[in-house]
């Protein structure tokens, strides 16, 4: 019958099932995974293949002699770790001692070099300002040059009879020896008030094998030369990128709060500060790991000296490895130095957190009455 022939409503021909996946878009993964394979390659053959290695001498008492991946070199699993914090010992002091000179570095660095940065950039961002090319340049050229070069201009700078000294004798300041002088510069605003001998109390015990004197030291004279130097040429760099942001602050809610009465600094403070808040961030943690792992500047004008108040833990750690020929050691301070900037760029984060979901709105923004 005719009717036999008719296929039945709503079916589809008998055939090959067609895969889901195919057609065009069918190996994009497979064609994704190939283009960033070379990269893959590279960073794990350079980068993470190294850290691997760096960790298994940190496990071991390898002196730099043949390969450190055979089974003549002791393993020693983790001591090279608990010398640098439970056993008493030359190890523990100057690790503790490039801990507090950091940390006080740290402390100075970044907030002067940001906040200075901000400034930079409010002064180049200005309508009003004439030859922001020439200004930009000159912010911007310390960053780009040579960190080896400017640090030998600044030990000419800072030297006995450099031109620092002779600016300040010209106020009947005698100058400092600059690079030969240890002293904290809180002894010495601790001597100012008549404090010359730290107390008992100061000097009886402290935490990680250093007098709590010690820890109040502050950075020395020479340290304050360093941070003298790396402030003038990190701030150009942040600069730019704090100059990217102001550019991207819509110019109509400055003019929304200027016409609800907002003074400058209100206007500073709570329309630019908060949409400037994911570069305060960038620079916060660049200049974070960079100060953590100042290396170049000490190196070429101090060396850890004088009297290792310029010591830093990336140039103990190369210091270490490369001229004591203890590599375990050095390798176990490089891996602390990288777990510190880790804790501090996570407790950083968790700081600067976007808490606007739990504000109320602005300021300058006029309560609606209830029921207009």
């Amino acid at each position: 019958m005719a009717t036999d022939t008719l296929a039945a409503p709503g079916t589809a021909p008998a055939g090959p099932r067609r895969r889901s996946d195919g057609g065009i878009r069918g190996n994009e993964n497979l064609a994704g995974w190939l283009f960033v394979a070379p990269v893959i390659v590279i960073l794990g053959l350079f980068m993470l293949l190294p850290i691997l290695m760096a960790l298994w001498v940190s496990l071991t008492d390898w002196n730099g002699q043949g390969s450190p991946f055979t089974g003549d070199v002791p393993f020693v699993g983790g001591d090279n770790y608990s010398r640098l914090f439970t056993e008493d010992g030359l190890a523990r002091r100057d690790f503790m001692t490039a801990i507090r000179n950091n940390i006080y570095y740290v402390g100075i660095v970044v907030p002067v070099q940001t906040a200075l940065a901000l400034g930079l950039a409010l002064v180049v961002n200005n309508r009003l300002l004439k030859g922001k090319g020439f200004f930009r340049s000159a912010f911007y050229f310390p960053s780009v040059t040579s960190s080896v070069a400017i640090s030998v201009v600044f030990l000419f700078l800072f030297a006995n009879s450099g031109a620092v000294n002779r600016l300040l004798a010209l106020f009947g300041i005698d100058g400092p020896e600059w690079f030969a002088d240890g002293r904290g510069v809180l002894h010495l605003l601790f001597g100012a008030f008549g404090m010359d001998d730290p107390p008992a109390a100061l000097t009886s015990g402290g935490p990680f094998g250093l007098t709590w004197w010690d820890w109040l030291s502050g950075p020395s004279v020479a340290m304050t030369s360093i941070i003298c130097l790396v402030i003038w040429t990190t701030s150009g760099t942040f600069m730019l990128m704090y100059l990217a942001a102001l550019q991207n602050v819509p110019v109509a809610l400055d003019e929304a709060s200027t016409l609800d009465g907002a003074s400058r600094w209100q206007r500073f403070r709570y329309v630019t500060l908060p949409l400037i808040k994911p570069t305060t961030f960038l620079v916060v943690t660049l200049g974070l790991i960079g100060s953590w792992q100042v290396f170049d500047q000490v190196y070429v004008m101090s060396q850890g000296d004088p009297a290792k108040t310029t010591l830093t833990p990336a140039y103990l750690s190369y210091r270490t490895a490369f001229r004591d020929f203890d590599y375990g050691s050095g390798a176990a301070i490089s891996f602390v130095l990288f777990l510190i900037i880790i804790l501090l760029t996570l407790f950083q984060r968790r700081l600067m957190a976007d808490r606007d979901g739990t504000r109320r709105g602005r300021w300058w923004r006029r309560r609606v009455p209830e029921g207009s």
